[in-house]
């Protein structure tokens, strides 16, 4: 461990045994599901945002690829916290090249990027806010052709940035990957991010929620368009990510797409 690495040594500080086997559980860490072997200090999220919010300013990209390399996964999500808010600040600052070194940095990293709220605490907040004025073909990619599961996420995720602006058409063309006969992204047996309990050929369960959550948000934005995407689709939907999908719909409303998939 590198001694002037503020970051890890804070975050390590906090460590938490009575912590660790609740975290374990919450994140799937046993045999064969998601997050298989996976190590915790046993520290919360709320720990780790105040950890980053009070030594962001002097933590270095060495110091954040000594984090985002760790075992650890509160230390890696430190190292991704810590990255947006240097991608954040460095952008009111008008600074698109140290912008740019994040984004890089964190597309060099997505292997280490690897369970949900890893994504979801980074993604959006970064990659998705990077290609607010810029070409989004990566994120069509990265749904349709990452690596895993967890690279297929930041496809989707990322566009919670754009729904926020009121742009939500990548929204829905990003998560119409995910129904199509051809997507790669279903569930694989000899893949070690899965569940036993999926079957194969099934879109794994974390893909289904996250189309269906961001589908779900672009629907507070424009109920007709989300509307007019499920009167499309519905029928092919798996359940799960369409009742995320649903989820704000009168219940009359929700029994009417449901009985269509």
């Amino acid at each position: 461990m590198s001694k002037n690495n503020i970051l890890l040594q804070n975050m390590l500080s906090h460590r938490d045994e009575s912590q660790v086997a609740g975290l374990m559980r919450f994140f799937k860490t046993g045999p064969g599901q998601y997050g298989e072997g996976d190590k915790f200090l046993g520290i919360k999220v709320p720990v780790t945002r105040a950890v980053v919010k009070e030594c962001w300013k002097e933590v270095s990209f060495e110091n954040l690829q000594e984090c985002i390399l760790s075992p650890w996964h509160e230390v890696r999500l430190a190292s991704l916290l810590c990255l947006v808010e240097i991608f954040s600040r460095a952008g009111k600052k008008k600074q698109e090249d140290l912008q740019k070194r994040c984004v890089d940095f964190y597309l060099a990293h997505t292997d280490r990027i690897n369970n949900w709220d890893l994504v979801d605490l980074s993604c959006y907040s970064l990659l998705g806010e990077w290609l607010l004025d810029k070409d989004r073909s990566l994120l069509y990619e990265l749904a349709r052709n990452g690596k895993n599961i967890w690279e297929r996420r930041i496809g989707i995720v990322s566009t919670m940035a754009f729904v926020r602006k009121n742009q939500l058409s990548d929204t829905f063309a990003i998560s119409d990957i995910f129904i199509q006969k051809d997507f790669k992204g279903t569930f694989d047996p000899k893949d070690k991010v899965g569940e036993k309990t999926q079957e194969p050929g099934q879109i794994h369960d974390l893909l289904q929620k996250a189309v269906g959550w961001l589908l779900r948000e672009a629907g507070k934005k424009d109920e007709a368009s989300l509307r007019k995407f499920l009167d499309k689709r519905a029928s092919k939907m798996p359940r799960t990510m369409l009742r995320y999908a649903i989820e704000k719909f009168p219940e009359p409303v929700r029994r009417i797409y449901l009985s269509k998939s």
